[in-house]
């Protein structure tokens, strides 16, 4: 059967057709059955099946993460107590409000004790706030010689509580020493600074977003 017998076939006498046209016929219509179930039922169908698959990788790469977090959970946990323990003595080195009268007496005895002169001594005025902390600028200028003014920054060192020398200068007068610096003290906030401190962030924050939008 050649492509002139196929044009010269007629739907009205299908029934009546040869056999290979029969099938090409059946063929075409099952495909076109495939192809329209798969567009209109079968799509909805592998999308899900799409969307369960990604899923399933999802949760296996959480599982993973959790199982190798559940294995090393010891050691998380050691390493978690470690900085507890340690953040708790930086803490202990950090004064509170009622302390800070007695540890600029300390510094000032530091000086004193090793017969230094102090032509200066002022704490500032306002402290600067930090998250959890306030630091306290002190300016200083003494005068002595070079051997005890080596052992008071060595006495300030020492103390229990957390000071730093910062922008020191030493000049020589007439062999007498003189000393400028800023000493840096710091103290912890108790808990209704910590909280004015996150409420004014929020509201930095906030201000700025309002600006940007």
């Amino acid at each position: 059967m050649n492509f002139d017998d196929l044009k010269r076939l007629s739907i009205k006498d299908a029934g009546n057709w040869p056999l290979l046209p029969k099938l090409l016929v059946l063929g075409g219509l099952f495909a076109a059955i495939v192809a329209a179930g798969a567009f209109f039922d079968w799509k909805t169908q592998w999308e899900q099946l799409e969307k369960a698959e990604n899923e399933e990788l999802a949760l296996r790469t959480q599982y993973s993460e959790k199982k190798a977090k559940a294995i090393n959970f010891d050691a998380y946990r050691a390493q978690l107590s470690e900085v507890e323990q340690s953040f708790g003595a930086l803490v202990k080195q950090l004064p509170n409000r009622s302390e800070i009268d007695a540890l600029l007496t300390d510094i000032n005895q530091a000086g004193l004790g090793r017969g230094l002169v102090f032509e200066l001594f002022r704490p500032a005025a306002q402290e600067r706030m930090a998250d959890f902390y306030a630091e306290l600028p002190i300016n200083l200028r003494i005068t002595g010689n070079y051997h005890d003014m080596g052992a008071f920054a060595s006495d300030v060192a020492q103390l229990p509580r957390i000071v730093t020398l910062n922008d020191v200068s030493i000049a020589n007068d007439k062999g007498t020493l003189r000393l400028e610096a800023q000493a840096r003290t710091f103290r912890y906030l108790d808990e209704e600074e910590i909280a004015k401190q996150r409420a004014m962030a929020k509201a930095a924050k906030d201000k700025t977003k309002a600006k940007k939008k």
